[in-house]
């Protein structure tokens, strides 16, 4: 069961959480905890240490939902919190996400969106406290079994995953966000970690949605990989809708030149190895996919323009039957002997 918080002065919204969630609540899915206030809701958070998620809204008596963030870090770092307000701009929603804001909702609330962002929520906390839990665990175990025999163990776990791995088929996706760089040098370093935060969230509940896996962040790029039925179809969509996604935003003042959000995006498909890459010795491991059709993929996103989802000859044979594709022609990509033949994806 998941316990949320909600912390709204509108009488109202209670009621309505109550009564669109009524099944959930019977089911003990989902219990609710109500506060009219930030102070109210800090007081909540004291006597409700087993809280999972907050639902806030910004504009309140008292204490405001964006005070109420900055003090959630002390009262409780587990918590995440998903703001639901009516001041749906950019401007509020960069505050937002800059004090630590999950989500942001904006009213009137769709229930059903709102039942999405909250399992999404719910999820990641829940995976952050098996993690603390799992730490805790393993210092328990350190007390009372012989550091010897504990390294030892913990070595050759570490040389039996390295030597795990498989040959696979699916999809890999490169996502650049780009010109993120340029900004860097003309805002603060907070912000912007809380902006391209929220650039890549947005990012990564495309790919999930898609049933896409998140490899790895590397700066301000996102490599996904998509295994199953139909992944490239599923791929491509992903890309899509990021793209769509990220084209709907508002520009960003970042105090010399506006910042307009926009990525580029690279997509390949075939066999590839999967398994532990790292090193025993640092005990250090990364699951992930390697192969000519990952570097590929990886190429063909250096080479992707703004707002262009670029693929090469092979993976449009397979997907023009579902997309609707231009030919760019042949560019001659890095560490590759011959020129490549790419197309774009159109909307």
């Amino acid at each position: 069961m998941a316990k949320i918080l909600v912390v709204d002065d509108e009488e109202d919204l209670e009621v309505l959480v109550k009564q669109k969630f009524r099944r959930k609540i019977r089911e003990n899915v989902y219990e609710f905890v109500f506060a009219r206030n930030g102070e109210e809701a800090l007081q909540k958070v004291k006597e409700h240490p087993d809280l999972d998620i907050i639902l806030s809204d910004i504009n309140m008596p008292v204490m405001d939902g964006l005070t109420l963030l900055g003090h959630l870090p002390e009262a409780n770092p587990m918590l995440k919190a998903v703001v639901v307000s009516a001041y749906g701009d950019m401007q509020n929603i960069r505050m937002a996400m800059n004090r630590g804001a999950f989500d942001f909702i904006c009213k009137p609330v769709d229930f059903e969106d709102l039942d999405v962002t909250m399992q999404k929520t719910i999820d990641h906390v829940k995976q952050l406290q098996q993690t603390i839990k799992a730490i805790k665990e393993n210092n328990i175990l350190k007390m009372y079994v012989d550091e010897n025999v504990l390294n030892f163990m913990t070595h050759k776990e570490f040389e039996s995953s390295l030597l795990k791995s498989e040959v696979l088929n699916a999809t890999v996706l490169f996502v650049d966000v780009c010109g993120f760089t340029s900004i860097t040098e003309q805002i603060p370093a907070s912000t912007v970690v809380a902006l391209l935060n929220g650039l890549f969230d947005k990012i990564v509940q495309e790919i999930i949605t898609q049933g896409g896996h998140v490899d790895k962040f590397m700066g301000d790029a996102v490599m996904a990989v998509f295994r199953g039925d139909y992944h490239l179809d599923r791929a491509i969509d992903a890309a899509l809708n990021i793209k769509t996604q990220l084209s709907d935003l508002e520009e960003i003042n970042t105090g010399t030149h506006p910042y307009k959000p926009q990525v580029s995006i690279g997509i390949n498909t075939g066999e590839m190895v999967s398994g532990n890459i790292g090193s025993a010795s640092l005990k250090r491991l990364d699951y992930t996919v390697i192969g000519d059709v990952v570097n590929l993929a990886q190429r063909l996103q250096s080479a992707a323009k703004a707002g262009q989802i670029l693929i090469n000859e092979e993976t449009y044979q397979k997907a023009k039957a579902s997309f609707s594709c231009q030919k760019i022609g042949e560019v001659t990509l890095k560490n590759k002997a011959h020129p490549v033949m790419v197309y774009e994806v159109l909307e």
